[in-house]
């Protein structure tokens, strides 16, 4: 039996004419990738950097999203060669590295996520579902065509160095971080201070030069809609957790006069 893949978010970035809007996946729930998946956004981003999730809840949540429309990205904790090795072999066709700062390290992970002799991963696509045991037909000769790379620019030092960074080869996009970009120049929890956005936009113009597709993260509806009209190609605007959180918050409100007043600085 032969088997295909998916198109990579790469390629549907590609061929899109707007911003592609997606949603975080954080809760370690394969219902709730679900849901989403379901919801008509474009992309989802399953998060193992700031959550609990394991490669047995990122499989799960892969496997549940995979009948919907929707590109599934997994954020690795860091650039580790074993780990990125991992999530590929699990089925994770997109990845995005976080804190890539430097050239040096752009190329690192992409020598991670190609076989050699053009990079390090290692080799077990008869026993892995990234090549569905190995019925993939051609998977190892065609695989950089069946995995996305993108890096997050979320320093003050990565957005110095955001041209040479996207102009990596085996860089398919890079993905600015306002939160941790807000804490490296000083200004945590203040994601829309006007320094960072312009850090921000100063990142998607060196992105675009280099003729990259670039993301970011923008929870505040307004930020996020700037952004898209500023040239974003993609945008992540909301997490499981965060519609829970202010829903229920929300719900509280109405129903319980000042229940809850206090202003947040983040998300």
């Amino acid at each position: 039996m032969s088997l295909r893949l998916d198109p990579t978010f790469a390629e549907a970035l590609a061929k899109s004419d707007r911003s592609l809007v997606g949603l975080w996946v954080v809760s370690g729930s394969p219902l709730v990738a679900e849901i989403f998946a379901g919801s008509g956004v474009d992309w989802l981003l399953i998060d193992m950097e700031h959550s609990s999730n394991s490669l047995d809840t990122v499989l799960h949540q892969l496997q549940a999203v995979a009948p919907y429309p929707v590109s599934p990205l997994v954020r690795v904790p860091y650039g580790d060669d074993v780990i990125l090795k991992q999530v590929l072999d699990i089925g994770a066709q997109n990845v995005l590295v976080p804190m890539v700062n430097t050239v040096e390290q752009a190329r690192a992970v992409v020598s991670a996520v190609r076989y050699p002799p053009q990079g390090v991963r290692g080799v077990g696509s008869a026993l892995s579902r990234s090549a569905r045991w190995n019925r993939v037909d051609g998977y190892l000769a065609n695989a950089n065509d069946h995995v996305s790379l993108f890096v997050q620019v979320e320093s003050a030092e990565a957005v110095e160095n955001a041209a040479e960074i996207a102009a990596v080869d085996g860089v398919d996009g890079v993905f600015v971080g306002p939160s941790d970009l807000a804490a490296s120049m000083g200004l945590l929890g203040q994601q829309t201070h006007p320094d960072v956005v312009a850090a921000v936009n100063r990142t998607f113009a060196a992105v675009r030069a280099a003729d990259k597709p670039v993301g970011v993260n923008a929870f505040d509806p307004a930020a996020a809609e700037q952004y898209m009209a500023d040239g974003a190609a993609f945008v992540a605007v909301a997490a499981d957790v965060s519609i829970l959180a202010r829903g229920a918050e929300a719900l509280a409100a109405r129903f319980i006069p000042k229940a809850d007043d206090t202003t947040r600085a983040s998300y």
